[in-house]
């Protein structure tokens, strides 16, 4: 179920922008950053985690582990179905090999991300969860020879449009 948008201040865009580069910043110092207290600064975080806005993981490098193969996958449903939709999104997040899973417009219905631990396992994983009993189309599997950027920045702020004059 969605959740409704979080309603964020200066201080909130500006704290989330600092925390999203490097999540270990001491209180102390986000504090001085933006212009709060570390007490002000640690009652926001705790809002942040209690409302899901704010989750802390390990990102790991994937080019510093041995063996770890990435690929994109293109999935095309057989059918539109809301039941069959839910299972694939339940098939999706179960599995640890997801990374990412996006909905597409367009010719491909979704876009999956596969962090795998070589080619052979891919092509495992490929099968368990795209190989499907009429549910699945086509499924298109492209393996990633380098990552050239990883974002994990989140826009926080609506972008100002500006109009030039003449």
């Amino acid at each position: 179920m969605p959740r409704t948008p979080a309603t964020l201040d200066d201080f909130d865009h500006r704290l989330l922008a600092l925390l999203q580069r490097d999540a270990s910043t001491t209180l102390t110092a986000l504090g001085e950053a933006v212009g709060l207290s570390a007490s002000a600064v640690q009652r926001r975080l705790t809002r942040y985690r209690k409302t899901g806005l704010l989750r802390q993981v390990g990102v790991l490098d994937a080019a510093q582990l041995a063996g770890t193969t990435l690929a994109t996958v293109w999935v095309a449903m057989e059918r539109e179905s809301a039941a069959r939709h839910a299972a694939f999104y339940a098939r999706m997040r179960a599995a640890p090999e997801v990374q990412q899973c996006y909905v597409l417009a367009g010719d491909w219905d979704y876009l999956v991300i596969l962090a795998t631990s070589g080619v052979a396992h891919c092509r495992e994983v490929a099968e368990r969860l795209f190989v499907d009993d009429g549910v699945i189309r086509r499924y298109e599997t492209r393996l990633v020879f380098d990552v050239v950027k990883l974002g994990l920045e989140l826009p926080t702020r609506q972008p100002r449009i500006t109009t030039r004059r003449r």
